[in-house]
């Protein structure tokens, strides 16, 4: 196979953390690589330096045949190298077409071509079926939605060689096949892929290679076709992973109390992201599901419960009271969330990981005591949040936003989960894409957490896009479509195709339960 791509002996520093340590890869020419690791492997990095973010303290890397300038993503784009970054990298203030276009033409230049450009986008987008509305404001996007201009920047660009950090994260099923087949007919003209994921099925599916990074180090290289799941994810962790999916599933507790109930809740926070007539009852020591397309409400539901978003119409009760209107109260009353834009909403990247710890409890009595913040009482919290859900940083005062998408994840999953000493833990979890971005030995972590909290009594919503997450923990499933949610039926009276149907707005009548 012709290769396409080269990098010797890449190594990368920062500080006394050494994130790529002498790594060597090749890529050839209509070839899909699979480049696997846990959070804080090394890929991000790695890609990082091949697209001229970051420059390698020593290696060398060849486009082609031909070197290629270390620390300039403009040479990287003129060799053919496209990136589909896994947090977005768009103008919310621009349209979808400005952003596609924004850096393809001269400075120069006296007008710009949109009319050519706008029809240019549109062929592409429907000969790769990543469809798009050139005007809309990326502002108004959804997060699938966004995703998809992403993608099809780099492809309006012309890239030969394409690397795709986890680009199905936020698709449905359905779209991610259409992803899949638009990179069959990409790689037969010659198009080559780095395809970055935690979805250990997918890659099997779509590679012709695998290569898996840990602390920094290539520990493997395999054909897909002669690989399995547990060893793959055996290599990224060091250790053999079970699968959330095979964990048993305890029986619901007998009578439990309603801790959340919404009776014909409707909600509104912009012209997409709505809730219409929702009913819904969250039950202690129970674990209810929530599938659907990004855009469909989820963030509205999220927000509801969360205190972030007031309600229209309804009544929205916790634990037989009224529903309070204040984020802070929520919490301290035991309202923990999961946000699902972990950057934007989940932390304040500006700050030090330990403020972001105990950012939504400062008011306790455990964090502060007559407005003063008992600094030793934090830092000791956010030691225990560190240790227990494997927080990788450079220490607890290092600022929030260097940490990779996946470590960030894991602090805002600890700060929900983990209560501080003295204190009960949560009484309802809204957990928003809670494994969004995570390798499979975080995700079976963050799947027994979610377990445990549920059997400690409390009632955990999950919502999610991922049909396997959703399947795998609900004991109740629903989908939301268009604001509306459907009727909640216990996990065994859903099918894949059922659920993918509902997600889509077609609900059955009835449910058919599945055989035992």
């Amino acid at each position: 196979m012709t290769s396409a791509l080269t990098l010797t002996h890449i190594t990368k520093r920062f500080g006394s953390l050494v994130a790529n340590d002498g790594i060597s890869l090749s890529l050839g020419r209509g070839e899909v690589l699979g480049l696997l690791g846990e959070n804080g492997a090394g890929k991000s990095t790695l890609v990082s330096i091949l697209f001229g973010h970051y420059r390698a303290d020593s290696g060398s890397i060849e486009v082609f045949g031909k070197p290629l300038p270390a620390g300039d993503p403009k040479a990287a784009l003129a060799a053919g190298i496209g990136m589909v970054h896994q947090h977005f990298t768009l103008a919310d203030n621009l349209s979808v077409l400005d952003n596609v276009m924004l850096g393809s033409e001269p400075l120069w230049q006296l007008f710009s071509r949109r009319a050519a450009a706008r029809a240019r986008l549109l062929d592409v987008a429907t000969r790769f079926g990543l469809q798009v509305q050139p005007e809309a404001l990326v502002a108004t996007l959804s997060v699938g939605e966004r995703q998809r201009v992403e993608i099809l920047k780099a492809l309006y660009r012309g890239a030969k060689i394409l690397i795709l950090d986890e680009p199905t994260a936020v698709l449905t099923p359905q779209e991610s096949q259409a992803l899949f087949d638009t990179l069959e007919k990409l790689v037969s003209q010659g198009l080559s892929v780095i395809f970055i994921s935690h979805k250990l099925a997918e890659v099997l599916r779509v590679c012709h290679r695998v290569a898996v990074l840990r602390a920094g180090q290539l520990v493997a290289t395999a054909d897909a076709q002669s690989t399995e799941q547990q060893q793959l994810a055996q290599w990224m962790v060091g250790h053999a992973v079970l699968a959330p999916a095979a964990q048993t599933r305890p029986a619901p507790l007998p009578d439990a109390a309603v801790v959340c109930e919404l009776h014909q809740v409707s909600a509104r926070s912009g012209a997409r992201n709505f809730i219409d007539s929702v009913n819904l009852p969250l039950r202690a020591g129970e674990m209810v599901a929530i599938a659907g397309v990004s855009g469909n409400g989820q963030g509205a539901l999220a927000d509801v419960l969360c205190g972030m978003l007031p309600v229209r119409s309804g009544r929205l009760t916790l634990r037989g009271m009224p529903w309070p209107q204040s984020a802070g109260r929520l919490t301290a009353l035991g309202v923990a969330r999961i946000a699902e834009d972990r950057r934007s909403t989940g932390v304040v990247a500006d700050l030090p990981l330990w403020e972001n710890m105990v950012s939504e409890r400062l008011r306790s009595r455990v964090f502060s005591r007559w407005g003063w913040v008992r600094r030793a009482a934090a830092l000791a919290h956010a030691q225990r949040i560190t240790t227990q859900f494997d927080v990788r940083g450079a220490g607890l005062a290092s600022r929030t936003g260097l940490l990779s998408g996946g470590n960030m994840q894991k602090l805002i999953l600890g700060r929900a989960l983990l209560a501080p000493d003295g204190e009960p833990g949560p009484c309802l979890i809204v957990a928003h894409q809670p494994t969004w971005g995570l390798d499979v030995g975080a995700v079976a972590y963050v799947h027994q957490q979610l377990y445990a909290a549920r059997d400690a009594g409390a009632a955990v919503l999950l919502i999610s896009d991922d049909l396997d997450e959703v399947m795998a923990l609900g004991e109740r499933i629903a989908a939301l479509h268009a604001g509306q949610l459907s009727p909640l039926r216990p996990q065994a009276a859903w099918t894949r195709e059922s659920l993918g149907l509902a997600m889509a707005g077609s609900h059955p009548a009835e449910p058919v339960l599945q055989a035992a």
